[in-house]
């Protein structure tokens, strides 16, 4: 089925604070928009808001036709206790809520109540539009490799982002609304994403962090621009979007710079033509008599004249067209705080091997040595945070031997941002990793990278996983590393906050060890070793 959805006069906030007013999209079949701006910026809550998942604060969103299929696919993939595999897939396909309702129609046709002929009938057009009659077959043939009968809680990170990437490639919506799908995928799962995504005749909307992936998929971008307070629409691809924005962005600071010096150079004209006004006045009272009526009256002709100019100035002033200020965006300045360097042997593993279930790490033998800068690559599933964990001393070793030099002073961003998933305040679960430091000095730090007294208080597991994202790099700011272990650092972090990483990265001078499936990631930071993971075994 063909649909567009559209959107008019969209409007939301968190408490006193705006995030946009004034929105209108119309999403078209085969429309990729992509959905850009800070993190905070309101991203997630406008794709809920199409899918209807939270109440309208103003405006309409409409389906044509009405019987439209929505699929939100959120960012964080819900790990259901008891919930398997398959149940999984059901559920994100929407095939299993849409079973349920034709179940409870079918009972309700069978207790003969009024309607439920048009209840049963819409119910089986709507389970047939989702695929839920040949669902089980295609997930048959989807081969995710794993048991579909495992629970969700059993999976590692990348038997749950297949899992995920799957229930994408399943799904049979007549609108998609992505946000963040390239979360915690390989660069098999980007490649079947943006086949997917790019071959999708269903409008989507989709938010990602990844600059490779927008550039090869989005149409058109909408940009919610949280620091003017506006939402503007680019046409064309995610690069035109780059080249447009920052040509909008120097013409208005050029408007606005051109309306100030002109406005400043006719207020400065009134006010010389009253100050000569003035000064006419008192040298006519100096050299006439006071009663000299001739030059009585010249002194009033003249007078008058300069106040006819100077009110003539400010009816100009007044009928400028007022330009505003552009405002000048927040910007997160990130900086990687260096420990004294460790001895010349970072980290080794000889003949280590870890047995994790059915995954068998090893056996590897390797050392990192100072100020090596590796990347290491690999599949889901691979083993690639397992060898981190091993390296690292954080998984005990089933065989072989594992050691850390000394003075090795370690910095890490792990994949499920653990330090910042607790109930306990942000605030506080910071300052419990840098007893060292008062509470104020805290808070200023993580007001720094964006995480203000909203934020502070609340408990860090209701955080977004862009805002422990950011707090996880502002404490490596807060403590001296050498050792820096990046696992997917630019999961969930905005565009500017990842360009700022990438930059700090450049700087850092101790030992580097960063896991990434950002292409522009692996081209932009300087790397001179690259670990390639396949199956447990680790070669280069």
């Amino acid at each position: 089925m063909s649909a567009t959805l559209i959107a008019r006069q969209l409007a939301a906030g968190h408490g006193d604070r705006t995030l946009f007013t004034g929105l209108d999209l119309v999403v078209a079949p085969g429309d990729v928009i992509g959905l850009v701006g800070v993190n905070g910026a309101g991203k997630t809550t406008l794709l809920r808001t199409l899918a209807g998942s939270i109440p309208l604060e103003s405006g309409s969103v409409a389906l044509s036709p009405p019987t439209a299929n929505v699929g939100y696919l959120p960012q964080e993939r819900e790990r259901r206790p008891g919930e398997s595999v398959r149940d999984f897939l059901g559920r994100r396909t929407g095939v299993t809520a849409a079973q349920e309702a034709m179940d409870a129609a079918a009972l309700a046709l069978s207790d003969g109540e009024p309607g439920a002929d048009d209840r049963y009938a819409a119910a089986l057009d709507r389970w047939l539009d989702l695929g839920g009659a040949d669902l089980e077959e295609r997930i048959a043939e989807a081969d995710l490799g794993f048991d579909l009968e495992l629970p969700m809680t059993a999976l590692s990170g990348g038997q749950a982002a297949r899992a995920g990437m799957a229930s994408l490639l399943l799904s049979r919506y007549d609108i998609y609304l992505l946000d963040e799908p390239t979360n915690d995928l390989d660069l098999d799962g980007l490649a079947r994403l943006e086949a997917f995504v790019s071959g999708l005749r269903a409008g989507a909307v989709l938010v990602s962090h990844d600059r490779e992936f927008l550039t090869r998929t989005v149409t058109k971008v909408l940009e919610l621009d949280l620091a003017q307070n506006q939402v503007n629409l680019f046409g064309g691809g995610y690069a035109s979007y780059l080249e447009e924005r920052d040509r909008a962005r120097r013409h208005a600071r050029e408007e606005f710079e051109e309306y100030s010096d002109k406005k400043e150079d006719l207020l400065e004209r009134a006010r010389m033509q009253r100050a000569w006004m003035d000064k006419g006045v008192r040298n006519a009272r100096r050299k006439a008599p006071d009663n000299d009526k001739i030059a009585k009256a010249m002194r009033g002709e003249s007078s008058e004249k300069q106040a006819a100019k100077a009110r003539q100035t400010e009816r100009m002033i007044e009928r400028l067209e007022v330009v505003e200020e552009p405002r000048k965006e927040w910007e997160l300045r990130m900086e990687i705080a260096a420990a004294p360097r460790a001895g010349a042997v970072v980290a080794t593993l000889r003949d280590a091997v870890v047995h994790r279930g059915d995954f068998t790490l090893g056996p590897v033998t390797l050392q990192i040595d100072w100020a090596d800068r590796v990347a290491i690559t690999g599949a889901n599933g691979s083993g690639k945070s397992t060898l981190l964990a091993a390296l690292l001393g954080r998984l005990p070793l089933d065989a072989g031997a594992q050691h850390l030099g000394p003075g090795v002073v370690v910095g890490e961003v792990d994949q499920a941002r653990g330090l910042f998933l607790g109930g306990e305040p942000l605030a506080r679960a910071f300052g419990a990793a840098v007893p060292d430091w008062p509470d104020a000095d805290v808070r200023t730090l993580l007001a720094k990278f964006g995480l203000r007294s909203a934020h502070v208080l609340r408990p860090a597991v209701t955080l977004s996983p862009g805002e422990r994202t950011r707090a996880a790099l502002a404490l490596l700011q807060a403590r001296g590393v050498n050792l820096l272990v990046l696992d997917e650092p630019t999961n969930h972090l905005d565009l500017p906050a990842i360009e700022q990483l990438e930059s700090a990265l450049a700087s850092y001078t101790g030992t580097l060890l960063l896991v990434t499936h950002d292409r522009r990631m692996l081209e932009a930071v300087a790397t001179d070793r690259r670990l390639e993971v396949t199956g447990g075994r680790v070669t280069g």
